[in-house]
């Protein structure tokens, strides 16, 4: 298997936007492996996006993992601007 760097971004599409007033909730689908994972902590003012749209996720292996959780994961726009975080 080969090694993920920081700096890999995997071209996702955007599946579902919840608007939770001051957030919203993005759940993305990774194209090449069917993987999915949600963002909640979206702000608004960064987002601009519909489902079916395309933006990125980085990862990032935590130094220490926190119980079952070891990697950090990132959603990207085309630009590289970090949009929202969450441990997997």
């Amino acid at each position: 298997m080969e090694e993920i760097s920081e700096s890999d971004r995997f071209e996702c599409r955007i599946i579902n936007v919840i608007n939770k007033g001051d957030w919203y909730g993005v759940t993305v689908e990774e194209i090449a492996s069917g993987g999915r994972v949600y963002f909640g902590r979206t702000k608004p003012e960064l987002f601009n996006y519909e489902p079916g749209d395309v933006l990125y996720i980085g990862v990032k292996k935590l130094t220490i993992p926190l119980e079952d959780r070891t990697a950090e994961v990132s959603l990207y726009d085309v630009d590289d601007n970090r949009l929202d975080w969450t441990i997997i």
